[in-house]
């Protein structure tokens, strides 16, 4: 197969895919769905229809708590090497807004690249509405990939196609021909492309949007309720009065013609009317109760809770009075379980990510065994109160005697690989003799 029709195919790849992953963007950007609408609806009320944030608050509340502080190799130490290249690609940022299109539509992507400037590889995360990779069933290996650029017309201006010995661009010309602009022979072994895929099963290679069928159900009747309630609070919620005996010049109003001869007038939120025609007669309608709708929605907001793991005070369905500190740690402990199990997943693809850039910066070389063995460290996605954390800590540190070593205990109390190397050159300064000595940093003596 010739490089341009590979290009072409893999084109054509990434298309057939763009149409699974404009429903998830609009779940999660509250867009206008024509499918929330009920059939009964009038075309006039659609205006009416109301965006729940129900997908958007699970995506998002997910991702605030995905957060890398470092990665560890085999001895279990810190890596500055790796940890400079995250922080010179301003991966803080974009690892974290990667997670978010990676739950979204299912999957995102990384990409490593040569260093353009200085000693660092470029690592950018891509999200899936811009590159297509294909993945091998049976090593689960990407074998080729395409990064498409598309213009304010929906026209595709340049394409980039990755391979395991090369990449190659193309950019479209004014005459709407193809011309190929670089080619770049790394002869890696692998595809500098990394699947940050949000699997939640073993046969799903590709990854599944956190938006699930449930949820989105559950968003379409939550707006349709919302539609409906507002509906009714526009015409029914302001108590309603007949008039009789009463013409239009007694009301200051234009009389409308109608069709069949008789007329009608537009009246807005009235109030009191007066009139000397003793004749007149008046009638008011009760105003349209609106707490079967509240009901509704309340049982709604319970069900998305039930899907999502949300706690209770997240989509305000708690009672009026706080919840204690070990009440708000239950009620998280399925969403903590959630995001402890999406940084497994997402870890091992940026685990990943650093070994080929590794390769990238070291080209011909042998990827050493430590880098097998390599961990990324996660901030811990629950939200206990800064004293419970202090006060566990330093029962289990108990001043050098206890179970864990003294930088074990800072990391628990949520300091970063590089806050804690700071620290420990600190007590270096402050004190050499202890610094040399293993009770400062691991809490045992040294002839334990």
């Amino acid at each position: 197969m010739s490089d341009e029709v590979l290009r072409d195919w893999l084109v054509d790849q990434f298309y057939n895919h763009q149409w699974e992953l404009r429903e998830s963007t609009e779940f999660y950007t509250g867009a206008y769905r024509p499918t929330a609408v009920g059939v009964s609806i009038p075309p006039q009320m659609r205006q009416l229809l109301a965006s729940v944030g129900y997908p958007r608050l699970y995506v998002d509340t997910l991702a605030e708590r995905l957060e890398v502080e470092g990665f560890r190799l085999g001895a279990g130490e810190s890596d500055d090497v790796l940890w400079h290249w995250w922080q010179v690609n301003d991966l803080d940022l974009e690892s974290t807004l990667g997670h978010t299109d990676a739950m979204v539509h299912g999957r995102a992507y990384i990409t490593v690249a040569a260093p353009q400037f200085g000693d660092v590889p470029r690592i950018m995360v891509e999200p899936a509405t811009a590159l297509h990779a294909t993945i091998d069933p049976m090593t689960r290996e990407v074998t080729q990939a395409v990064r498409v650029i598309e213009g304010e017309d929906t026209n595709t201006l340049s394409v980039t196609v990755y391979l395991p010995d090369r990449t190659m661009s193309w950019q479209r010309s004014e005459h709407r021909s193809w011309q190929r602009v670089a080619t770049i022979r790394h002869n890696l072994g692998v595809v500098p492309v990394v699947p940050l895929a949000n699997r939640t099963r073993l046969s799903d290679l590709y990854g599944t949007s956190e938006i699930t069928s449930e949820l989105r159900s559950i968003t379409d009747q939550a707006s349709r309720v919302m539609m409906c309630m507002g509906a009714t609070a526009e015409m029914m919620a302001v108590p309603q009065r007949l008039l009789f005996g009463v013409s239009g010049e007694d009301l200051g109003a234009q009389q409308a013609p109608m069709g069949d001869g008789m007329g009608h007038f537009d009246a807005y939120l009235a109030r009191i009317l007066a009139f000397e025609d003793p004749d007149a007669k008046a009638m008011q309608f009760n105003a349209a109760e609106l707490m079967n709708f509240v009901s509704v929605l309340r049982e709604l907001a319970k069900q998305a809770a039930a899907v999502t793991g949300l706690p209770p005070q997240y989509l305000s369905t708690a009672s009026d009075n706080p919840a204690s500190a070990e009440a708000i740690r239950a009620g998280e402990s399925r969403l903590v379980k959630n995001a402890e199990g999406k940084s497994r997943v997402f870890g091992s693809a940026w685990e990943q990510a650093m070994r080929v850039a590794w390769m990238v910066m070291h080209p011909g070389k042998e990827l050493p065994a430590e880098y097998h063995r390599m961990e990324a460290v996660w901030r811990d996605p629950a939200t206990p109160t800064y004293a419970s954390k202090a006060d566990a800590v330093v029962k289990l540190f108990a001043n050098g005697t206890g179970i864990i070593p003294l930088r074990q205990a800072r990391l628990d109390m949520g300091y970063t690989l590089a806050q804690v190397d700071q620290m420990e050159s600190w007590d270096a300064e402050a004190n050499p003799f202890n610094a040399m000595s293993p009770t400062l940093v691991t809490g045992y003596d040294a002839a334990v």
